[in-house]
Protein backbone atom coordinates (compact mmCIF):
# COMPACT_ATOMS: atom_id res chain seq x y z
CA UNK A 1 0.00 0.00 0.00
CA UNK A 2 1.24 3.64 -1.25
CA UNK A 3 0.58 5.89 1.60
CA UNK A 4 3.69 7.81 2.84
CA UNK A 5 4.67 11.47 1.22
CA UNK A 6 0.75 12.27 1.11
CA UNK A 7 -1.08 14.14 3.13
CA UNK A 8 -1.93 13.64 7.22
CA UNK A 9 -5.12 14.74 8.93
CA UNK A 10 -4.91 17.16 11.27
CA UNK A 11 -7.80 15.49 12.77
CA UNK A 12 -6.00 13.13 15.22
CA UNK A 13 -6.17 13.46 19.03
CA UNK A 14 -2.41 11.77 20.60
CA UNK A 15 -3.13 10.56 23.67
CA UNK A 16 -0.53 8.55 23.72
CA UNK A 17 1.97 10.37 26.38
CA UNK A 18 3.58 8.86 29.24
CA UNK A 19 2.28 5.03 28.06
CA UNK A 20 -1.81 5.86 28.96
CA UNK A 21 -3.21 3.98 31.92
CA UNK A 22 -2.40 0.59 31.31
CA UNK A 23 -4.73 -1.29 33.90
CA UNK A 24 -3.55 -4.07 34.83
CA UNK A 25 -0.78 -4.56 32.16
CA UNK A 26 -2.65 -5.79 29.31
CA UNK A 27 -0.63 -7.73 27.05
CA UNK A 28 -0.64 -8.17 22.89
CA UNK A 29 -2.23 -12.02 23.93
CA UNK A 30 -4.52 -10.28 26.44
CA UNK A 31 -5.83 -7.84 24.16
CA UNK A 32 -6.71 -10.39 21.56
CA UNK A 33 -8.17 -12.76 23.64
CA UNK A 34 -10.49 -10.02 25.41
CA UNK A 35 -11.49 -8.85 21.72
CA UNK A 36 -12.21 -12.62 20.52
CA UNK A 37 -14.67 -12.77 24.32
CA UNK A 38 -16.34 -9.36 23.09
CA UNK A 39 -16.88 -10.44 19.73
CA UNK A 40 -17.76 -14.07 20.87
CA UNK A 41 -20.39 -13.63 23.52
CA UNK A 42 -21.75 -10.58 21.80
CA UNK A 43 -21.85 -7.96 24.68
CA UNK A 44 -23.46 -4.41 23.20
CA UNK A 45 -20.68 -1.85 23.14
CA UNK A 46 -22.11 0.35 25.32
CA UNK A 47 -22.64 -2.16 27.97
CA UNK A 48 -18.92 -3.15 27.60
CA UNK A 49 -17.31 0.29 27.64
CA UNK A 50 -20.11 0.81 31.31
CA UNK A 51 -18.04 -3.04 32.80
CA UNK A 52 -14.74 -1.66 31.65
CA UNK A 53 -15.20 1.30 33.13
CA UNK A 54 -16.13 -0.11 36.45
CA UNK A 55 -13.17 -2.54 36.23
CA UNK A 56 -10.51 0.02 35.66
CA UNK A 57 -11.81 2.77 37.70
CA UNK A 58 -8.86 2.80 39.78
CA UNK A 59 -6.54 3.01 36.82
CA UNK A 60 -4.61 6.53 36.02
CA UNK A 61 -6.72 8.28 33.34
CA UNK A 62 -4.95 7.89 30.07
CA UNK A 63 -6.31 11.14 28.84
CA UNK A 64 -2.62 12.41 28.36
CA UNK A 65 -0.88 14.92 25.81
CA UNK A 66 1.54 12.74 22.87
CA UNK A 67 4.27 11.42 23.59
CA UNK A 68 7.61 13.97 23.76
CA UNK A 69 10.01 11.79 22.58
CA UNK A 70 8.13 9.26 20.25
CA UNK A 71 10.03 6.22 18.85
CA UNK A 72 10.75 5.94 14.88
CA UNK A 73 7.74 3.22 15.04
CA UNK A 74 5.15 5.55 17.06
CA UNK A 75 5.99 8.42 15.17
CA UNK A 76 5.11 6.50 11.68
CA UNK A 77 2.37 4.60 13.41
CA UNK A 78 0.81 8.15 13.77
CA UNK A 79 1.87 9.13 10.23
CA UNK A 80 0.41 5.67 9.06
CA UNK A 81 -2.90 6.51 11.00
CA UNK A 82 -2.93 10.30 10.33
CA UNK A 83 -2.70 9.43 6.22
CA UNK A 84 -5.45 6.84 6.09
CA UNK A 85 -7.74 9.13 8.02
CA UNK A 86 -6.88 12.11 5.38
CA UNK A 87 -7.93 9.55 3.10
CA UNK A 88 -10.79 8.90 4.47
CA UNK A 89 -12.00 12.56 4.98
CA UNK A 90 -10.64 13.82 1.32
CA UNK A 91 -12.78 10.67 -0.50
CA UNK A 92 -15.68 10.65 1.83
CA UNK A 93 -16.00 14.64 0.87
CA UNK A 94 -15.85 13.90 -2.81
CA UNK A 95 -18.43 10.81 -2.46
CA UNK A 96 -20.89 12.87 -0.36
CA UNK A 97 -20.78 15.66 -2.62
CA UNK A 98 -21.46 13.56 -5.48
CA UNK A 99 -23.80 11.08 -4.75
CA UNK A 100 -25.68 12.29 -1.77
CA UNK A 101 -25.02 16.29 -2.88
CA UNK A 102 -24.30 16.47 0.66
CA UNK A 103 -21.34 17.70 3.22
CA UNK A 104 -18.81 15.35 4.55
CA UNK A 105 -18.18 16.09 8.43
CA UNK A 106 -15.17 13.48 9.48
CA UNK A 107 -14.82 12.38 12.54
CA UNK A 108 -11.44 12.99 15.11
CA UNK A 109 -9.30 9.82 15.51
CA UNK A 110 -8.32 9.07 19.03
CA UNK A 111 -4.48 7.39 19.62
CA UNK A 112 -4.20 5.90 23.23
CA UNK A 113 -2.54 3.47 25.00
CA UNK A 114 -4.23 0.97 27.57
CA UNK A 115 -7.19 2.91 28.36
CA UNK A 116 -9.20 5.86 27.23
CA UNK A 117 -11.53 7.77 28.41
CA UNK A 118 -14.53 8.46 25.11
CA UNK A 119 -17.81 9.77 25.25
CA UNK A 120 -19.44 6.01 25.69
CA UNK A 121 -17.46 5.48 28.97
CA UNK A 122 -14.29 4.61 29.49
CA UNK A 123 -12.54 1.49 27.14
CA UNK A 124 -9.29 -0.75 27.57
CA UNK A 125 -7.72 -1.52 24.46
CA UNK A 126 -8.66 -5.21 24.72
CA UNK A 127 -11.98 -4.04 23.13
CA UNK A 128 -9.90 -2.96 19.91
CA UNK A 129 -10.55 -0.06 17.43
CA UNK A 130 -14.22 1.35 18.21
CA UNK A 131 -16.19 4.56 17.06
CA UNK A 132 -18.20 6.16 19.39
CA UNK A 133 -21.62 7.92 18.64
CA UNK A 134 -21.29 10.05 21.34
CA UNK A 135 -18.73 12.18 20.38
CA UNK A 136 -18.20 10.97 16.99
CA UNK A 137 -14.88 9.78 17.59
CA UNK A 138 -12.49 6.88 16.49
CA UNK A 139 -10.48 5.22 19.20
CA UNK A 140 -7.43 3.13 18.12
CA UNK A 141 -4.63 1.85 20.30
CA UNK A 142 -2.00 0.85 17.39
CA UNK A 143 -0.82 -2.23 19.43
CA UNK A 144 -4.15 -3.81 18.16
CA UNK A 145 -2.57 -3.72 14.16
CA UNK A 146 0.43 -5.30 16.26
CA UNK A 147 -1.98 -7.88 17.42
CA UNK A 148 -3.20 -8.43 14.03
CA UNK A 149 -0.48 -9.65 12.85
CA UNK A 150 1.09 -11.55 15.69
CA UNK A 151 -1.42 -13.33 17.29
CA UNK A 152 -4.49 -13.33 14.41
CA UNK A 153 -1.83 -14.17 11.17
CA UNK A 154 -3.44 -10.68 9.34
CA UNK A 155 -1.03 -8.92 6.79
CA UNK A 156 1.99 -11.67 7.93
CA UNK A 157 3.26 -12.94 11.20
CA UNK A 158 6.54 -11.02 11.79
CA UNK A 159 7.80 -9.97 14.53
CA UNK A 160 7.34 -6.67 14.85
CA UNK A 161 7.10 -3.37 16.81
CA UNK A 162 3.74 -1.09 16.92
CA UNK A 163 3.52 -0.32 12.85
CA UNK A 164 7.01 -1.31 11.46
CA UNK A 165 7.65 -0.81 8.01
CA UNK A 166 10.19 -3.58 7.37
CA UNK A 167 8.22 -5.28 4.47
CA UNK A 168 5.02 -3.13 4.67
CA UNK A 169 3.04 -6.47 5.08
CA UNK A 170 -0.40 -5.62 6.45
CA UNK A 171 -0.60 -1.97 5.80
CA UNK A 172 -3.86 -2.16 3.70
CA UNK A 173 -5.70 -4.84 5.93
CA UNK A 174 -5.07 -1.33 9.23
CA UNK A 175 -6.27 0.53 6.37
CA UNK A 176 -9.13 -1.34 6.51
CA UNK A 177 -9.87 -1.59 10.50
CA UNK A 178 -9.52 2.48 10.29
CA UNK A 179 -12.28 2.71 7.65
CA UNK A 180 -14.20 0.36 8.74
CA UNK A 181 -15.03 2.64 11.96
CA UNK A 182 -15.02 5.72 10.05
CA UNK A 183 -17.90 3.59 8.13
CA UNK A 184 -19.92 3.60 11.95
CA UNK A 185 -19.29 7.30 11.67
CA UNK A 186 -20.88 7.95 8.20
CA UNK A 187 -23.76 5.56 9.74
CA UNK A 188 -24.21 7.85 12.48
CA UNK A 189 -24.38 11.01 10.42
CA UNK A 190 -26.86 9.61 7.91
CA UNK A 191 -28.79 8.83 11.38
CA UNK A 192 -28.52 4.65 10.48
CA UNK A 193 -27.17 4.17 13.64
CA UNK A 194 -29.89 6.17 15.97
CA UNK A 195 -32.63 4.20 14.23
CA UNK A 196 -30.76 0.81 14.83
CA UNK A 197 -30.27 1.69 18.28
CA UNK A 198 -33.85 2.52 18.41
CA UNK A 199 -34.59 -0.60 16.69
CA UNK A 200 -32.95 -2.75 19.19
CA UNK A 201 -34.54 -1.69 22.29
CA UNK A 202 -37.64 -3.08 20.98
CA UNK A 203 -36.82 -6.30 20.03
CA UNK A 204 -35.12 -9.62 21.35
CA UNK A 205 -31.54 -10.25 21.80
CA UNK A 206 -31.45 -12.21 18.96
CA UNK A 207 -33.09 -10.20 16.61
CA UNK A 208 -30.86 -7.18 18.15
CA UNK A 209 -27.57 -9.38 17.35
CA UNK A 210 -29.21 -9.53 13.83
CA UNK A 211 -29.64 -5.87 13.41
CA UNK A 212 -26.05 -5.36 14.70
CA UNK A 213 -24.82 -7.62 12.33
CA UNK A 214 -26.51 -5.92 9.65
CA UNK A 215 -25.25 -2.78 10.62
CA UNK A 216 -21.47 -4.36 10.95
CA UNK A 217 -21.98 -5.13 7.48
CA UNK A 218 -23.00 -1.81 6.11
CA UNK A 219 -19.56 -0.65 7.13
CA UNK A 220 -17.40 -2.98 5.87
CA UNK A 221 -19.19 -2.31 2.40
CA UNK A 222 -18.56 1.82 2.84
CA UNK A 223 -14.73 0.66 3.35
CA UNK A 224 -14.96 -1.00 0.46
CA UNK A 225 -16.61 2.27 -1.44
CA UNK A 226 -13.62 4.25 0.60
CA UNK A 227 -10.81 1.99 -1.05
CA UNK A 228 -12.51 1.96 -4.58
CA UNK A 229 -12.60 5.87 -4.56
CA UNK A 230 -9.51 5.99 -2.91
CA UNK A 231 -7.39 3.84 -5.47
CA UNK A 232 -8.75 5.98 -7.90
CA UNK A 233 -7.62 9.62 -6.59
CA UNK A 234 -4.49 8.17 -5.11
CA UNK A 235 -3.67 4.86 -7.04
CA UNK A 236 -2.62 3.47 -3.33
CA UNK A 237 -3.65 -0.02 -3.54
CA UNK A 238 -0.62 -2.63 -4.93
CA UNK A 239 -0.15 -6.59 -5.39
CA UNK A 240 -1.50 -8.39 -2.67
CA UNK A 241 -3.32 -5.31 -1.15
CA UNK A 242 -6.99 -6.09 -1.32
CA UNK A 243 -6.50 -10.10 -0.43
CA UNK A 244 -4.43 -8.67 2.56
CA UNK A 245 -8.16 -6.73 3.33
CA UNK A 246 -9.94 -10.28 2.51
CA UNK A 247 -7.74 -12.00 5.31
CA UNK A 248 -8.55 -9.67 8.02
CA UNK A 249 -12.27 -9.61 6.78
CA UNK A 250 -12.00 -13.33 7.06
CA UNK A 251 -10.26 -13.63 10.14
CA UNK A 252 -12.62 -11.34 11.77
CA UNK A 253 -16.05 -13.18 11.20
CA UNK A 254 -17.74 -14.09 13.94
CA UNK A 255 -17.87 -18.07 13.00
CA UNK A 256 -14.06 -17.58 12.69
CA UNK A 257 -13.34 -15.77 16.05
CA UNK A 258 -15.88 -18.29 17.92
CA UNK A 259 -14.37 -21.56 15.88
CA UNK A 260 -11.08 -20.54 17.51
CA UNK A 261 -12.07 -19.45 20.86
CA UNK A 262 -14.29 -21.90 21.65
CA UNK A 263 -14.05 -24.69 19.02
CA UNK A 264 -17.64 -23.96 17.87
CA UNK A 265 -20.33 -21.12 16.53
CA UNK A 266 -23.03 -19.71 18.16
CA UNK A 267 -25.05 -17.64 15.27
CA UNK A 268 -27.66 -16.39 17.55
CA UNK A 269 -24.94 -14.54 19.29
CA UNK A 270 -23.18 -12.97 16.09
CA UNK A 271 -22.86 -9.94 16.46
CA UNK A 272 -20.50 -8.81 13.35
CA UNK A 273 -21.42 -11.43 10.21
CA UNK A 274 -19.93 -14.43 9.23
CA UNK A 275 -16.23 -14.23 7.63
CA UNK A 276 -18.32 -14.77 4.30
CA UNK A 277 -20.34 -11.81 4.56
CA UNK A 278 -17.97 -9.72 5.86
CA UNK A 279 -15.39 -10.46 2.99
CA UNK A 280 -19.09 -10.45 0.32
CA UNK A 281 -19.91 -6.95 1.79
CA UNK A 282 -16.56 -4.90 1.60
CA UNK A 283 -16.31 -6.98 -2.24
CA UNK A 284 -19.62 -4.51 -2.87
CA UNK A 285 -18.34 -1.38 -2.11
CA UNK A 286 -14.91 -1.76 -3.39
CA UNK A 287 -16.75 -3.07 -6.68
CA UNK A 288 -18.97 -0.36 -7.40
CA UNK A 289 -17.89 2.53 -5.39
CA UNK A 290 -21.80 3.00 -4.82
CA UNK A 291 -23.52 3.97 -1.39
CA UNK A 292 -26.61 2.96 -2.47
CA UNK A 293 -25.35 -0.59 -2.90
CA UNK A 294 -24.27 -1.02 1.17
CA UNK A 295 -28.10 -1.34 1.95
CA UNK A 296 -27.37 -4.55 4.18
CA UNK A 297 -30.63 -3.81 6.15
CA UNK A 298 -33.09 -4.15 2.95
CA UNK A 299 -30.85 -7.25 1.22
CA UNK A 300 -30.17 -10.63 1.78
CA UNK A 301 -27.41 -11.22 3.83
Amino acid sequence: MRWKDRRVSTNVEDRRGGGGAKAGGISILGLVVAFVAWKFFGIDPQSAYQATKQVTSHAQSAETKGLDNPSPEQQEAMEFVGTVLADTEDTWSQVFQQQLNSQYIPPKLVLFTGVVNSGCGTAQSAMGPFYCPADQKVYIDTSFFQAMRQQMGIGGEQNQTELSRNDQAGDFAQAYVVAHEVGHHIQTILGISEQVHKARQQVSQVQGNQLSVRQELQADCLSGVWAHHNHQRTQFLEQGDIEEAMDAAHKIGDDYLQKRARGQVVPDSFTHGTSAQRVQWFQTGLKSGLISDCDTFNAAI
